[in-house]
């Protein structure tokens, strides 16, 4: 009888612990997937998110103008050197001065002129003596010429007359020609403006004594001034006369310009080739060095939106959009800027959608979700060499 409830109780105790084995178990399943259920939304939400939303547009071509890039010096198209033509005389004056617009003709400076104003004085007076002279020689000589037939004077008297008329108007010539001398010297004490334009060098020093031929002014002659441009033998073959221009100038935004003329040589060192181009305005300035582009004519080229073109590692990229809107990373090569476009030289054919924007957000492979498709009207124009 004891051994029979020995028996039951162990049992008893068995079943026990079984169901208290399997209830741990539902509890533990339970919890286990009641777990689960947060961390497969977290997953879910994480797979929602990597899929941007993009917006995606097609290249366009456009007409767009075709440039070379140069740089240069620009300088005046003619810088007049103006200087005294008499010395040994002092300057006076000097009522201009560097950057000073002036007219042709007018007084850039002043030399003393007393000296030579007095000679020109003592000239008169002497031309005025000659001129009596000459005149009571003329009227001798016309007497003698009433009586030559008659016989009162001798030949040789006569001829003396005659003579002597001839040297009075030599007399009154050689007056004439130094009054007109001292003229010219006078008027040599005022150093005129050859032509309109722009001082663009002073020497002229209030009290100096000046030198025949000595520097005084440079004018840039009717403020005229050239780029010119240096362009290897290649690009320089590609540049015509009349071709339009344009210079970059520090603070003064654009200066445009037009060709002038070709240089016909190059240099033997840098192998480089100069053109000249005449500015127009004034923000430009002699001796500055400047950048520009000399436009050569126009070409149809295929375009994109700035914002599509990633640089990445020192490439430019853009985000081709494919089946299972998967966007796949293509290198491309990108040429000249108008605006907010590039211009695509390689790497991407007409017709292919790419990520209009955002790219920078992009990785190879992604899955995006494209919410509009932009379409250009000359997308899919074939350029007119086709």
């Amino acid at each position: 009888m004891t051994a029979f409830r020995f028996s039951r109780s162990r049992l008893l105790l068995l079943v026990a612990v079984l169901l208290a084995v399997a209830v741990a178990a539902l509890v533990v399943r339970g919890f286990a997937a009641h777990k689960a259920q947060p961390e497969a939304g977290s997953a879910a939400t994480q797979a929602a998110k990597a899929a941007l939303t993009v917006t995606t547009i097609v290249p366009a071509f456009a007409e767009w103008p075709q440039q070379i890039t140069a740089s240069g010096s620009v300088a005046a198209w003619h810088e007049a050197i103006i200087g005294s033509e008499i010395g040994g005389l002092r300057i006076t004056a000097v009522p201009v001065n560097v950057g000073n617009h002036v007219k042709k003709g007018d007084v850039l400076a002043r030399l003393q002129s007393e000296t030579i104003a007095a000679e020109g004085e003592q000239t008169r007076a002497s031309m005025a003596e000659a001129e009596a002279a000459s005149a009571e020689a003329q009227a001798n000589a016309a007497r003698a010429r009433q009586i030559q037939a008659s016989g009162a004077l001798s030949a040789q008297q006569i001829a003396q007359y005659l003579t002597a008329e001839q040297t009075a108007r030599a007399r009154v010539a050689v007056q004439k020609a130094r009054l007109h001398a001292d003229e010219l010297r006078l008027a040599q004490t005022r150093i005129l403006a050859p032509d309109d334009g722009t001082i663009s060098a002073r020497l002229a020093t209030l009290g100096a004594v000046v030198q025949p031929g000595q520097e005084l002014f440079r004018l840039i002659r009717r403020d005229r001034l050239e780029w010119r441009a240096e362009l290897p033998a290649t690009e320089l073959a590609r540049v015509r006369p009349g071709m339009v221009a344009s210079i970059v100038t520090p603070g003064k935004g654009r200066v445009a310009g037009r060709v002038r003329m070709v240089g016909p040589t190059l240099d033997a060192q840098t192998r480089m080739g100069v053109v000249y181009v005449d500015l127009d305005g004034q923000g430009a300035s002699a001796g500055m060095f400047a950048s520009g582009e000399i436009a050569i004519g126009r070409a149809r080229v295929l375009t994109l939106p700035q914002s599509a073109v990633l640089l990445r590692d020192g490439f430019s990229t853009v985000f081709r959009v494919g089946p299972e809107n998967r966007v796949s990373e293509t290198r491309v090569e990108v040429g000249a800027r108008s605006g907010d476009r590039l211009a695509v030289a390689a790497g991407l054919e007409p017709g292919a959608a790419v990520v209009a924007s955002g790219v920078g957000f992009l990785a190879d492979g992604d899955v995006v979700r494209v919410v509009e498709a932009h379409v250009p009207r000359a997308a899919l124009a074939p350029p007119a060499s086709q």
